[in-house]
Formats: C-alpha cells, sequence, structure tokens
C-alpha cells in the first residue's frame, strides 16, 4: 500500500506515556507476555533516552526518505516516529536536518529499522534515535510510501497510535488498547520486583525466593562434594 497519508490515529495522555516511559522496556516487555521487542539490531544512537508515546508510522521504499518528509507534518508532540523499509536497506535516511524540524513538532523520537546518520549531532541535540545501523549513505526523494498505516518495523507489527517505548534495552510496541492495561501491570511487576530485592539485598537467594529447589531436584539436578563421588 503506497501513496497514502492517514491523517487520523488514535493516541493516548502525556501522562500515560511518561508512566510508560518510567517503566522501561524490559519490564513492559514482561507485563505484557514477552511481546512487541524489536529486534535487537535496532539499538539507540545515544545512551540514556528513554522515551514513550504514540506511533506515526512510515513505510519508505528503500534508499528515499521522502515520506519522513510528509510525515512530519502528521506528528503531534510527544509522538514517536517509527518507519519500516519496504525492503532491506541500511541507507542513512535520517540526519540532523529531519531531526530539527521533528525537534519543532515535538516529536519524541524515532524509530529506524534503515540506517541513520548524523550521529554526532543528533546527540548534541538531545534527539533521542533508535536505529538498525549507522551509515552515511545519503537518500534520494523520488518514489511514494505511505504514512499511518500498519507497519512491520524490527519484525514487530506497529499500527498508528500503537505505543512505543525505547530506552537502552531496546523498543517494544504495546496495542493501543492494551496500553493503560500494560502500564497497571508493569507498575505492579515494579512493586513486586522492590519486594524481591529487599529480600535479595538481606541475603536471600533466588533459589528459595523463586522456590526453585523442587523443580531442579525433579529434573535431576544433584549436589555432591566433588567429582569422585559421582565415580563410586
Amino acid at each position: 500500500m503506497t501513496g497514502i497519508v492517514v491523517t487520523k490515529k488514535p493516541s493516548f495522555s502525556k501522562a500515560l506515556s511518561a508512566r510508560l516511559a518510567a517503566l522501561g522496556v524490559a519490564t513492559l516487555h514482561e507485563a505484557i507476555g514477552r511481546r512487541g521487542l524489536m529486534r535487537p539490531s535496532i539499538r539507540p544512537i545515544q545512551t540514556g533516552a528513554k522515551i514513550a508515546g504514540p506511533a506515526v508510522t512510515v513505510l519508505a521504499p528503500p534508499g528515499d526518505n521522502w515520506m519522513l518528509h510528509v510525515a512530519i507534518e502528521q506528528c503531534a508532540p510527544g509522538d514517536v516516529v517509527v518507519l519500516a523499509c519496504m525492503s532491506e536497506n541500511d541507507d542513512g535516511m535520517f540526519g540532523d536536518l529531519l531531526a530539527t524540524s521533528m525537534q519543532a513538532r515535538g516529536v519524541a523520537g524515532l524509530i529506524l529499522d534503515v540506517g541513520c546518520r548524523d550521529t554526532d549531532t543528533l546527540r548534541a541535540m538531545g534527539f533521542p534515535v533508535w536505529s538498525k545501523a549507522i551509515h552515511a549513505r545519503g537518500t534520494i526523494k523520488a518514489s511514494l510510501g505511505s504514512v499511518n498505516i500498519p507497519v512491520v518495523c524490527g519484525h514487530v507489527s506497529v499500527r498508528p497510535g500503537d505505543a512505543v517505548v525505547a530506552d537502552d534495552d531496546g523498543v517494544v510496541v504495546i496495542p493501543h488498547e492494551e496500553v493503560e492495561t500494560a502500564a497497571a501491570r508493569g507498575e505492579e511487576r515494579v512493586r513486586l520486583e522492590e519486594a524481591k530485592r529487599a529480600r535479595l539485598a538481606a541475603g536471600e537467594l533466588g533459589l528459595d525466593i523463586y522456590g526453585m529447589r523442587p523443580k531442579l531436584a525433579a529434573l535431576g539436578l544433584r549436589y555432591v562434594e566433588s567429582l569422585d563421588d559421582m565415580r563410586a
């Protein structure tokens, strides 16, 4: 599907975006049943950035960043732009000029299943990007793609308005209709982990906290003082 720009998409509040960003990728990935995690090749070009927001999706032809310019017009403050490519490509589709335009629109950050360039300048600007590659090769503006249609980025389906959460651990996508539930489950998971952290810090073992010993014994785990005991 090319040559389409959908001008309306679902969204959610900035307060909910802040809750998701605070929870982070690892917690939310677990909270929604270990789903929605993009492949590990899509990595941050910076460290320490944590973002979350509704997705503005872009489907682009390889080596052509025209649709990114089109997508910026559709962005609202707090949105996260997600670019998928029609075929495998590592070209540097995004740099500091596009970042300047996105910052002016209040875009929270960008996820690229292609390459990024001008990374030093982007870090200095404080514009967060997660990309499949860093590549200086530039792109053209010659072919149509689409904006705000369902795409597959980093092997994950992303629809306009889905929640995109990204930090140093990677990128996770949460379906729009599950965002409130995911935040609540993530916060409950954090509360449980804090209690376990206190017990671990007090010297308890994960073997006992998680009830691992019976399961390990059932699988045949044995404790011996030396390998000689096994030969007797």
